[in-house]
C-alpha cells in the first residue's frame, strides 16, 4: 500500500513522483485555474503491476481532492481508472465525460 507522505508533488517538473526500489513512478500534469490535467503516466517496468498502478493513481486522486481541484484525465490509463472507479467521477469538471 502506498502512503500519502511518500508521494511527492514536484511543482518544478509538474509531476507527482513516487520512488520505489530506486525506480521513479510519475504522473505528469498541467495546472490551469482550478483544474489539473493529468497528461502522462510513467511506471518503470521493474515496479509495474496493475495493483501498483491503481494504488498510485488512487493516492494521487486523494492528494488532488485535498486541494479541491477538478481532474481532467488526458492520459488513457487514468481515464480507464476513472471508468473503473466511479467514485472519482465527481472530481471531473462540468461537461467532461469519460
Amino acid at each position: 500500500m502506498i502512503e500519502a507522505h511518500e508521494l511527492v508533488d514536484n511543482d518544478f517538473l509538474r509531476q507527482f513522483e513516487l520512488k520505489i526500489d530506486n525506480e521513479l513512478a510519475k504522473v505528469e500534469y498541467s495546472l490551469q485555474e482550478r483544474k489539473i490535467f493529468l497528461t502522462k503516466l510513467i511506471i518503470p517496468e521493474p515496479i509495474f503491476s496493475e495493483e501498483f498502478q491503481n494504488e498510485f493513481i488512487k493516492t494521487i486522486f486523494e492528494h488532488i481532492e485535498e486541494r479541491n481541484l477538478s481532474v481532467v484525465p488526458t492520459s488513457p490509463e487514468i481515464a480507464k481508472f476513472i471508468r473503473r472507479n466511479r467514485q472519482y467521477k465527481s472530481m471531473l469538471p462540468v461537461g467532461v465525460r469519460i
